[in-house]
């Protein structure tokens, strides 16, 4: 007779470890099924949920965990989890099956999550205090800091250096022990590039081809008029910078920096600020996109 097959939470998580399961695995398989995006998952997702997350493991059905077996585990994940008995569980909980670092890293974003790509100049100027130009690792620390208080954890400092050294070994990509724009971006990606709603590239063909109509572009300025006073200017003029390289060709292979933003700004402000006020109105930000009128 075959040896009955078990499976337990601990032996599950040390299977999750493992496959090396990352955040970005993780919150792509969560939602998949948080659709309404509420934050939980409810039922017989929670089954489905766990089986799909190990279809990470090749790429296909694991069938060495049976349906049964699986609805023990999900029964063992509830009874742990599901304090009040309401047949939920937040994304948080199961998150802490992940590696520590792991764990933390989506923790992080699903609390520190920035909608737009204004949020994100905003958030890079407040933490880029010294305006060099880069997040240096003091800087990494206070927003990490920060981010965690906003959900309520408060961490010792060396847990808090264990997390930054953490946070700059992913994303610090030329190991200079600080982060750059670009790589700050991928630490705190925005929920939606709004320009990537358009289709193919927005600037202007040799030919003069638009791509926006009249009324796209409206949406757009509308967009990044994100205080709704005409003009365009400060992090809305770079969120709005950083979405538009973002969206073009070679935004993929393009290493853009703060300094990058800043001189495209001076170099929009000095040939379409026609009057000259630091701003871009929306007749002005339209010769960006339609010059020939």
């Amino acid at each position: 007779m075959a040896e009955k097959r078990t499976i337990d939470l601990k032996r599950f998580q040390e299977r999750l470890h493992k496959m090396a399961v990352t955040a970005d695995d993780f919150q792509k398989v969560w939602e998949q099924f948080d659709e309404d995006s509420n934050g939980y998952i409810e039922g017989k997702e929670i089954e489905t949920f766990l089986r799909t997350l190990l279809k990470g493991d090749g790429g296909g059905q694991d069938e060495t965990i049976s349906d049964g077996l699986l609805a023990d585990l999900t029964k063992e994940i509830m009874e742990k989890y599901d304090a009040n008995l309401d047949n939920k569980i937040e994304m948080s909980e199961l998150a802490e099956m992940l590696q520590p670092e792991e764990n933390f890293l989506l923790l992080f974003r699903s609390t520190a999550g920035l909608n737009s790509s204004i949020e994100f100049m905003e958030t890079w100027r407040k933490y880029d205090t010294d305006k060099s130009g880069y997040i240096e690792s003091q800087e990494l620390s206070k927003f990490l800091e920060d981010a965690l208080k906003k959900c309520g954890k408060e961490i010792t400092p060396d847990k808090l250096q264990e997390y930054t050294q953490t946070m700059l070994s992913l994303y610090d990509s030329n190991n200079d022990g600080k982060l750059e724009l670009k790589e700050m971006a991928k630490l705190l990606p925005v929920k939606e590039n709004f320009l990537k709603r358009f289709e193919g590239p927005l600037m202007p063909s040799k030919d003069g081809h638009k791509t926006l109509s009249k009324a796209d572009f409206e949406r757009v300025f509308n967009h990044y008029d994100r205080d709704g006073n005409g003009m365009i200017e400060g992090d809305e003029l770079k969120g709005f910078l950083k979405d538009l390289m973002e969206h073009e060709d070679d935004a993929k292979s393009k290493k853009y920096s703060d300094e990058d933003l800043e001189e495209m700004c001076q170099i929009l402000m000095k040939h379409l600020d026609l009057d000259g006020d630091g701003t871009l109105d929306l007749v002005e930000l339209k010769m960006l996109f339609c010059p020939l009128g």
